[in-house]
């Protein structure tokens, strides 16, 4: 029974870690950055949309980034557009981002909140001496979170502008998210193909991340398994030296 028990908290420690990682990706992308965000404005051609200069929508743009940080406290920034200095988010935007922020902010929260725990968790398992089942469990945990993501990217990819919006649609209770792109410049700046490239990104490394575990996870308990064959050879005098 008590084997169980900590089969269970191996498995939630796991489940844990999972949303933790994937945040900490989400974050890694698109909080500090610059390059990736340079990389995808000249991609799709935002500097002729908006009428600015490279450094200038950077500079808007790491301004934004410290807004959702919790940074600054007010988002709207002035910049040169069209030759002559004005703010750049309207009104809209602006109340639209207030959401946003609070949606980033949750996430930094849920992310912490997750790895505390499962730290914590993985912690006592180690403490316990059940180190295999706690890797055991790893590998059953990235083998449930990941194919639940492989089942949404499925469906992002299948018709991403259908998901997206229902992805708006469940995290916002207002329709601020709906812009003009004939008088809001935000959704200029990071079209649909943004969102696409970054989501694809985000997965990439999460793959790569969970591939590693699975791989580091596989190797340690082929190691132990090793380790106590050739004690017991040992201890039968089975052991023949060179």
């Amino acid at each position: 029974m008590q084997k169980k028990v900590w089969y269970i908290l191996g498995i939630v420690a796991a489940c844990l870690w999972m949303p933790a990682l994937l945040l900490s990706c989400v974050q890694w992308r698109v909080y500090d950055d610059l390059d990736y965000f340079a990389k995808e404005y000249a991609k799709y051609d935002v500097l002729t949309d908006v009428g600015m200069e490279m450094e200038e929508l950077l500079y808007v743009t790491e301004e934004m980034m410290a807004y959702l940080k919790d940074e600054r406290d007010t988002l709207q920034v002035t910049a040169v557009i069209d030759g002559r200095e004005q703010p750049f988010f309207s009104e809209k935007e602006i109340r639209h981002m207030v959401d946003v922020k609070n949606l980033f902010l949750s996430g930094t929260q849920i992310r912490n909140g997750c790895a505390l725990l499962a730290a914590a968790l993985s912690i006592l398992l180690l403490w316990r001496k059940q180190g295999r089942i706690l890797l055991r469990s790893l590998q059953m945990g990235i083998g449930l979170f990941f194919a639940a993501c492989m089942v949404f990217v499925g469906l992002m990819l299948t018709d991403f502008t259908k998901y997206f919006t229902q992805f708006h649609l469940l995290f916002f209770d207002n329709d601020d998210w709906i812009l003009d792109a004939r008088v809001d410049r935000l959704i200029n700046i990071v079209p649909e193909g943004f969102f696409m490239d970054t989501a694809l990104w985000i997965g990439g490394a999460f793959l790569v991340i969970c591939v590693g575990l699975l791989a580091g996870a596989g190797l340690l308990l082929r190691k132990g398994r090793k380790g106590v064959t050739e004690s017991l050879d040992e201890k039968n005098g089975s052991v023949e030296l060179h």
